[in-house]
């Protein structure tokens, strides 16, 4: 039996912009890097109050990534999703979709990471 998860990881074609992607709009660090033994660039992405990282991957020689339409996605927890837009658009990302309320009482939207990988932020019900 597993004891947790400890990440995720993704491959992408350029590790440096998904990175700053990652910082600039969501505020994760980097909590470590590495190059593999088959020679791939790793960068661990630390997310806060989570122990759980975020894996990512450029690996030389091989076939460009293209994620497919709702192939996958990351979900983080804000506090205020107006206020969380209002800081992302000030930092010149947009919105690919929502906010939507949910039937729970959430409230949901969606930013698109530079391969096409979807982001959802979500404001939970009060």
């Amino acid at each position: 039996m597993v004891k947790k998860l400890l990440h995720t990881r993704m491959r992408v074609n350029d590790i440096e912009r998904t990175v700053k992607f990652y910082q600039d709009a969501l505020g994760l660090t980097v909590a470590r890097r590495s190059v593999s033994p088959r020679g791939a660039q790793i960068v661990f992405l630390a997310t806060p109050n989570s122990d759980e990282e975020i894996e990512i991957c450029q690996l030389p020689h091989s076939p460009a990534v293209q994620v497919q339409p709702d192939l996958m996605h990351l979900a983080f927890e804000v506090e205020d999703l107006a206020e969380f837009t209002r800081g992302l658009e000030q930092r010149g990302f947009k919105l690919s979709d929502g906010p939507t309320p949910t039937s729970s009482g959430s409230t949901i939207a969606f930013i698109d990471a530079p391969e096409g990988y979807e982001v959802e932020l979500i404001q939970r019900a009060k």
